[in-house]
């Protein structure tokens, strides 16, 4: 039995890329409903396995911490945010992992696999995103400008609201900055993101509130082990792109 408590996090943190059409089935206004609403049932729960970017790290999570459910909340929580299950997933079967759904294209890339490895990677967002995506190879490539944008909206991010108005809200965060051959957290700047969509959203922000943003859209309100366990996990995955230089 899926716990609705999972899938409604799931939910949460998929919608934003949903909505811009790059993951899952196009229902971007049924997962802003569902989450707004609080309620869930079985149909979410399939709808999470067509995000066949995020589904096989879920199973990964969850198999590695004899977990029955992929969306488990402290599952769906390990990857989009980040927590202890994440340590409990061997850096070999992570590996063996992604070989496994990406090999075909890897080539060479495998070699970057067992460097991930050693630099610490886990299987959270933003390892996907910083080493599994493309997006590093353009940077080292010379192609600067969409890269980092992208590489930036679709992490997750940490920020502190500093006012909310209307559908918005001014949020101060770290960016992603490169300097040529390393990425990294560059100095606080101010953001205008939204909060919600067509009069729904899934966390109601307060100046002050530490937030998660994904595509530049509150995903929710983090506590502050959260919040520590976002920025540990997004370290560890700068750490594995920049010794990398990303899979692709």
């Amino acid at each position: 039995m899926t716990d609705q408590a999972g899938s409604l996090l799931f939910a949460q943190y998929a919608y934003p890329p949903n909505a811009l059409g790059l993951c899952g089935a196009d229902v971007p206004r049924t997962l802003l409903e569902y989450g707004a609403a609080r309620e869930s049932d079985g149909g979410l729960a399939e709808l999470a396995r067509t995000f066949e970017g995020a589904w096989p790290y879920l199973a990964l999570i969850a198999h590695a911490n004899r977990i029955e459910d992929p969306l488990d909340p402290r599952v769906v929580e390990a990857y989009w945010i980040g927590n202890e299950l994440l340590g409990d997933v061997r850096a070999d079967a992570l590996c063996a992992h992604l070989d496994e759904r990406f090999g075909a294209r890897l080539g060479r890339g495998r070699e970057r696999l067992a460097l991930s490895a050693g630099a610490g990677a886990v299987p959270h967002h933003c390892f996907h995103v910083f080493v599994v995506y493309p997006w590093v190879g353009l940077l080292r490539s010379g192609t600067v400008e969409e890269p980092l944008r992208v590489l930036d909206r679709c992490r997750i991010a940490p920020a502190r609201v500093l006012a909310v108005g209307g559908d918005d809200a001014t949020v101060e965060l770290r960016p992603l900055v490169w300097d040529g051959s390393r990425l990294a957290l560059g100095a606080p700047e101010e953001r205008s993101v939204r909060w919600r969509d067509g009069g729904l959203g899934f966390a109601r922000p307060a100046p002050g509130d530490r937030v998660a943003l994904h595509w530049d859209f509150v995903c929710d309100v983090l506590s502050p082990r959260q919040e520590r366990a976002l920025a540990a996990a997004t370290a560890r995955s700068l750490a594995a792109a920049n010794a990398t230089g990303g899979i692709a």
